[in-house]
């Protein structure tokens, strides 16, 4: 996570002590929150694949549902406007350290405005993350332009057609089935350079 916010999440933890874990890469997400039992500690799991600054997002998240937990427990929506709440209010500090980037910074103020259950699902926050992370980037769905041919998977090739609301439209080339693409799906894009 960024240097300048590690004291800030430090306190964090020793006001609410959790058992945190950092883990491996997981498809399916980047963090969680589990209550504790018994004896057995709340806790918290973060991707350690991350960048810094998603890693420090995520983890604030699932803070925000151990506050949530400790003050309602389950007697509340998961990602309900307690939450959301718990979340804002532990990222407004963030701000005040100005440890994310100029880019990240504005596209997480407009996230916090109404923040969904992941960050993955806004566009604008996760393009802004991406650019931070190591490695070569693959090209995502959303920034193809209309009618480039793409694989997704490394083996089923689609073909972009347009903008449907929040998903992209794309028609499989084999089998002529349309399907409506995440923007952030990351594909390959023939001829390009790997």
């Amino acid at each position: 996570m960024p240097s300048g916010a590690l004291d800030y999440v430090c306190a964090l933890i020793a006001q609410s002590p959790c058992h945190l874990t950092i883990t491996q890469q997981r498809n399916s997400k980047l963090g969680d929150f589990r209550p504790g039992k018994g004896r057995v500690k709340h806790r918290i799991s973060v991707n350690g694949d991350l960048n810094q600054f998603a890693f420090l997002i995520t983890l604030l998240h699932e803070i925000a549902h151990l506050n949530t937990w400790l003050k309602h427990e389950n007697r509340v929506k998961p990602h309900g406007a307690e939450w959301k709440t718990a979340f804002r209010n532990l990222l407004i500090p963030v701000f005040e350290l100005k440890v994310f980037p100029p880019a990240v910074e504005k596209a997480l103020a407009s996230y916090l405005k109404n923040p969904a259950a992941s960050s993955c699902t806004n566009v604008k926050l996760q393009k802004a993350l991406r650019e931070f992370d190591s490695g070569e980037l693959a090209p995502i769905v959303d920034d193809l332009p209309d009618d480039t041919i793409f694989v997704y998977n490394g083996k089923r090739k689609f073909r972009r057609l347009h903008k449907v609301r929040k998903r992209i439209k794309c028609e499989e080339l084999t089998t002529g089935r349309i399907y409506l693409f995440s923007p952030l799906a990351e594909v390959h894009v023939p001829g390009e350079l790997s």
